[in-house]
């Protein structure tokens, strides 16, 4: 059987008298790498954001392993440590190096020493090609490179689950591909992943979900294969002929 890690329940997200979300129902089983797609405006990130806390929900419920993430008692440091986020801005510290952008945290919520974080980091940037700039500051670095930084950073942590907010939206088309190829490689690690993305290749060629939203609510939720080939809804159909057309 599945083990279930996040539970979002009859979630719902307002912004003043703007509903964003509307009664969201939608769960991740370990190892899910489920792609998250819709127009803009759709409450995508929000979702995502909701799922972090970083956006605090209106009404609903969101648990992990079972544990409402909004109880009193429960301890958000540790949950962000276990559900990571990779931000469309990269949202690197710019002061520090890439090397010390992957440690501080380790130090700071791990509470790990500097030479366990500095070897865990090593590892996480060799694997996404970044070992070589690992005392290069984030201005110095291309788009494409400071969101695998971004990857590596979030790995460090040993997360249970990684949140995609639109990873490669706000890089160069020949950058795309770079973090793209990262991120097949996570895929196949086991990492359970959830990717808001614009990729319709990664939704349909890596995920084993793929959720479809519009205007707040989640039209469809399901494979792959299904969604891009028998889509049940003409508001499915009419999103997905103009990605692919693209």
């Amino acid at each position: 059987m599945s083990e279930e890690i996040i539970k979002v329940s009859h979630l719902e997200k307002k912004f003043g008298e703007n509903l964003v979300l509307k009664d969201i129902d939608f769960r991740a089983d370990k190892g899910d790498v489920i792609s998250i797609i819709g127009s803009s405006g759709s409450g995508k990130s929000t979702l995502l954001r909701c799922i972090n806390l970083l956006e605090k929900p209106t009404s609903g419920s969101i648990y992990f392993h079972g544990r409402d993430i909004q109880s009193q008692g429960f301890r958000l440091t540790d949950y962000r440590s276990k559900v990571g986020m990779v931000f469309q801005s990269f949202n690197l510290f710019n002061n520090l190096s890439v090397l010390e952008n992957c440690i501080v945290g380790q130090q700071k919520v791990l509470k790990r020493s500097h030479k366990e974080a500095e070897a865990k980091a090593m590892d996480y940037l060799t694997k996404v090609g970044m070992d070589q700039y690992i005392h290069a500051k984030p201005k110095q670095i291309s788009g494409g490179q400071k969101q695998r930084v971004a990857i590596a950073r979030g790995l460090c942590m040993d997360p249970e689950v990684l949140l995609f907010d639109e990873p490669t939206s706000a890089l160069d088309p020949e950058m795309v591909g770079e973090v793209m190829t990262v991120m097949r490689a996570l895929a196949t690690s086991g990492l359970t992943m959830l990717v808001v993305t614009h990729e319709m290749g990664f939704a349909r060629d890596v995920s084993n979900r793929v959720v479809f939203m519009d205007q707040g609510v989640i039209v469809e939720d399901t494979t792959p294969e299904e969604i891009f080939n028998h889509p049940k809804t003409e508001r499915t159909r009419e999103f997905l002929a103009r990605m692919l057309q693209k």
